[in-house]
């Protein structure tokens, strides 16, 4: 070994490397961010659960199986790095609890090998996905090739280093016949075994042994130098990326702070450029894979339209990369100041997002994209004034009437005509608020929920009211939408209603409203308990308050709503409910729970027209439902029961009726009148 050519190759290695990073990392600092080293433990756990066991791979089962064994190899096999480094100034180093006939020593050979077959394994799973099946969600580009050859020949080198040694070290006897197999060197054994009989000699076996010493020793610092500007800077900052993800829950989105105050100081409202994304953005955009789980399942991808998440965020990378000289070297004259969406980002692509959080759901690394669109749509909307048409209208109704639509406040209440419902001005100290919200208030199919859930609210003896006239809009469709102020104005508004009513504890039907009561009003002093009805309805009947006994002989599939399902983990509840009644037989679609297809109304979308595609999202999620051969489709969202009632319009399908969860239960249950 040469110790001058190994201390020139580690300078270099880790000395450009070292330039790299740092050029990555004032990258990335340019902008501000949140404060992400709170709350250690559960972060730590995170990252052992995602990073570590990488729990989201397993989402698909062959490439998140070859992907554990090589990051596992690494692992394993970075510690013989190590090793091999130090052999370049002495050729007999090893770690001393590591060394030649030492336990541990000998187990660390044995994994060592195992894990290089391993990693060889894997490694051709992916040249498979990518030179013989071409998986279209992954972008085929020579680069990843590149890499998975140096992966490859790394591995490679290592075992014909070890073959060798050991050849070099056997008598002449056994060398003229068969190398001892060595259970602690398995991989080395078996090729100096197919060597043997080849009878080299010492300077030949010498030079496969320095050639595969200096392959391995250099190829990793190679590779290490190529990450910071290849998709597989990953390798370096997906564990990162993951330890600093959001705690918040994943229905919050985080409020413009001050927001009036920025009106005045003329401070940006959203993002319009790279630079205000924040470091934990630029974060995600360096540690994407462009392994394309984001847009397999994304709806928007799926019926053509021109949004795919991943695209979104490499277009992201890619500007923010073009900029580094403005930004790392300031110099302002490197690229104008330019918005994102037009000339990086396509406004179709923008306003074709349904926020149902299926991207991040598959996500393996944990990169958020949610809150970038709806970042992006603040800055177009309250700066520029820029969104679809339809928008506005549905804005003006929530200004000047506190629903989307517009109608006059006094319509909220025709939904309860012929029902005991009583108001929360009548009985002041009733246990739970019945926050009905906009698409059963005015939507005369949805209004049939709020029946059927005020009728089952009495048959169990819940203490509930309602606000009436004086409910109005969460403020969801606007938030999503990018309106910010107004969502604001619409949620201050109603933590002063509640306030006044002394509210603490709310039944929400739509699931829109469920999330936005507890996950976002808490950031302006909206503290509630807030159940779906759903929720409290496999509760009612765990605890024999409600008993379904009239049979229902026929079979249902469910629709996970994503603002239900996705954004608060509600999977269970909805099909407990529709188990519990006899002779109902609950069927499941292949695209179910945690990966059902969103309906086509979140983000604002249901307020207006769909982005040109192949296909209606509504449309592709109705087909996906019916093919089960389902006689109902069960909902629990009165947005998704529009969707899925006009989707079923669309395949011109009268066989299968759209109801909600509750209505069903109520058929089951019975009112009074049917109870005899």
């Amino acid at each position: 070994m040469n110790p001058w050519i190994m201390s020139l190759v580690l300078l270099l290695g880790f000395g450009v490397f070292a330039w790299s990073a740092s050029c990555r990392w004032r990258l990335m600092t340019v902008g501000g961010g949140p404060y992400r080293f709170d709350q250690i433990g559960k972060r730590l756990a995170g990252t052992f659960r995602y990073a570590f066991a990488q729990e989201k791979m397993r989402r698909y089962p062959l490439a998140g199986a070859a992907h554990m064994l090589i990051f596992s190899g690494f692992c394993v096999l970075l510690l013989r790095s190590l090793i091999l480094w130090g052999r370049g100034f002495d050729q007999q180093f090893n770690l001393w609890i590591l060394g030649v006939g030492q336990p541990l020593g000998n187990i660390y050979s044995l994994f060592k090998d195992v894990f290089a077959i391993l990693v060889i394994l894997g490694t051709c799973v992916f040249v498979y996905f990518r030179v013989i099946k071409k998986l279209g969600r992954m972008t085929l580009s020579t680069e990843a090739l590149v890499i998975l050859g140096i992966i490859l020949t790394m591995m490679v080198s290592d075992i014909l280093y070890d073959a060798a040694d050991i050849l070099r070290h056997s008598t002449t006897a056994e060398t003229q016949n068969a190398t001892r197999f060595n259970i602690w060197e398995p991989a080395g054994s078996v090729v100096a075994s197919a060597l043997s009989p080849m009878n080299l000699s010492d300077g030949i076996l010498n030079t496969i042994r320095h050639a595969g010493f200096w392959t391995h020793a250099v190829l990793v610092l190679v590779f290490l130098n190529i990450l910071p500007y290849s998709k597989h800077f990953h390798i370096i900052t997906a564990i990162p990326n993951v330890y600093l993800r959001s705690l918040d829950p994943p229905g919050r989105l985080a409020p413009i702070e001050d927001l009036e105050g920025k009106v005045e100081r003329e401070e940006t409202l959203g993002v319009a450029r790279i630079d205000q994304l924040g470091w934990k953005a630029a974060l995600d955009l360096y540690t994407c894979t462009e392994c394309g789980r984001c847009t397999d399942f994304c709806p928007a991808a799926n019926t053509g339209k021109l949004l795919s998440p991943k695209q979104f965020t490499v277009d992201l990378r890619n500007n923010l990369y073009e900029r580094q000289d403005e930004f790392v070297k300031k110099d302002k004259s490197a690229h104008e100041p330019i918005d994102l969406v037009g000339p990086v980002i396509n406004p179709d692509v923008l306003w074709a997002c349904t926020t149902c959080r299926a991207c991040e759901q598959e996500c393996p690394v944990m990169i958020s994209y949610v809150d970038k669109f709806v970042d992006l749509r603040r800055y177009l909307v309250q700066e520029k004034g820029e969104f679809p048409q339809d928008l506005a209208t549905a804005f003006r109704g929530l200004e000047n009437n506190g629903n989307p639509w517009g109608l006059p406040a006094q319509q909220r209440t025709e939904w309860m005509e012929g029902l005991d419902v009583p108001r929360l001005t009548d009985k002041p100290n009733a246990e739970w608020l019945l926050w009905v919200g906009c698409g059963p208030a005015f939507d005369e199919k949805a209004r049939k929920t709020a029946r059927a859930v005020s009728q089952l609210l009495n048959r169990a003896g819940v203490e509930f009211a309602v606000l009436g006239g004086e409910e109005t809009c969460t403020g969801d469709p606007a938030r999503r939408a990018g309106n910010e102020f107004l969502f604001q104005i619409l949620a201050q508004s109603n933590v002063e209603v509640f306030s006044a009513h002394n509210v603490r504890k709310i039944i929400a039907i739509c699931p829109h409203c469920f999330n936005t009561f507890k996950n976002e009003y808490p950031d302006f002093d909206g503290h509630y308990e807030v159940v779906h009805h759903t929720d409290l309805l496999a509760r009612l009947i765990r605890d024999g308050l409600l008993k379904p006994t009239q049979p229902i002989n026929s079979s249902v599939v469910y629709h996970d709503s994503c603002y239900l399902g996705r954004y608060n983990e509600i999977y269970d509840a909805p099909r407990e409910v529709l188990k519990s009644i006899p002779g109902l037989t609950v069927l499941e679609p292949t695209e179910t729970r945690d990966r059902g297809m969103c309906c086509g109304a979140g983000g604002a979308q249901f307020f207006k027209e769909e982005e040109e595609g192949t296909e209606r999202v509504n449309v592709a999620r109705t087909r996906q439902l019916t093919e089960t051969g389902a006689d109902k489709i069960a909902s629990a969202c009165p947005f998704c029961m529009r969707m899925l009632t006009d989707g079923l319009a669309a395949h011109d399908n009268e066989k299968v009726s759209q109801q909600d969860i509750a209505e069903l239960l109520l058929e089951s249950v019975g009112t009074p009148e049917n109870k005899g």
